[in-house]
């Protein structure tokens, strides 16, 4: 019995060894799913822009105002219509359908819009396309949040039309402001880059402001170009205040009747816009050049 406990323990030994030393190969088959996505077929893509087949599809759960330029001067989604218009027609070969061309025109929204009261607008952005020139001694307002009484709106989409006289058409000085919860302003200016502009070319132009970070951005043609884009938080944030009204290619004392004080620094303006669209947050960067290309191809 001891001799066949110690061969038994022995070849135990020997087992042991011999199983240590031959290696153990499991199988690892790569698992190219681990989060059991759902898969991609390229075919979806076909036909598509950086993923999408219309501008309808950039964020429309934060779209908050629309002009399509389309025959109407209405905000389409709330179907606002202007209380009053000068000097504005539609005119084919918009960036998609027709656009409006204003000729010292504008468009005149006595309306508290809803989605632009206090406690519903935070951050924003704002995106058009515009065929305009500089003109040497007028600036521009191509879309201003008014403020009844104020010269001054809660958004003011201004360009420095001003600035070079109609030759210059390789820059454009845009310097949008923004009312703040401390009753100040701020502002941005592509000091440096700039789209080219002209009669014969859609410029594409975007702000966003995103109101956690005090960000606040230019975008001219899918480049971002603004010299100065935080603006800070606390007080600098930005604050819509009520009551608001919306004015497009105008402010205040370019309107007959309404006019505030003896400024006469803006115009009403000269030129084309066309796919005016305002969103409830600020959107990627990914989103801004899909927005260009999107409309380049007519989408």
């Amino acid at each position: 019995m001891k001799i066949n406990i110690n061969l038994g323990l022995r070849g135990l030994r020997i087992t042991s060894l011999v199983l240590m030393a031959v290696p153990v190969i499991f199988s690892c088959r790569k698992d190219g799913n681990p989060n059991n996505l759902p898969s991609v077929d390229p075919a979806d893509y076909a036909g598509t822009i950086d993923g999408y087949t219309k501008t309808e599809e950039v964020y429309p759960n934060n779209l908050i105002a629309y002009w399509s330029f389309d025959d109407t001067k209405a905000e389409t989604i709330s179907n606002t219509a202007p209380g009053s218009s000068a000097n504005d027609v539609f005119v084919t070969g918009g960036v998609r359908g027709k656009a409006l061309q204003l000729t010292a025109g504008y468009l005149y929204f006595p309306t508290q819009f809803v989605k632009f009261r206090t406690d519903s607008l935070k951050s924003w952005t704002i995106s058009t396309w515009v065929k305009i020139l500089n003109n040497g001694s007028k600036r521009t307002m191509l879309f201003q949040l008014a403020r009844p009484a104020s010269l001054t709106g809660n958004i003011n989409f201004a360009l420095n039309t001003q600035s070079f006289p109609a030759a210059t058409t390789n820059t454009l000085r845009i310097q949008p402001t923004f009312s703040t919860l401390g009753g100040g302003t701020q502002d941005n200016l592509n000091n440096n880059l700039s789209p080219a502009i002209g009669m014969s070319k859609w410029t594409h132009i975007v702000l966003t402001y995103e109101a956690t970070t005090g960000v606040f951005n230019i975008w001219g043609d899918a480049v971002k170009i603004g010299g100065f884009p935080n603006r800070g938080v606390g007080n600098n944030v930005f604050k819509s205040y009520e009551p608001s009204e919306v004015i497009i290619g105008a402010n205040y004392n370019s309107i007959p009747g309404k006019t505030v004080n003896t400024d006469a620094t803006f115009a009403a303006m000269t030129g084309q816009i066309d796919e005016l669209r305002i969103w409830n947050r600020s959107l990627p960067d990914a989103q801004i050049r899909a927005l260009f290309n999107l409309g380049n191809a007519g989408k």
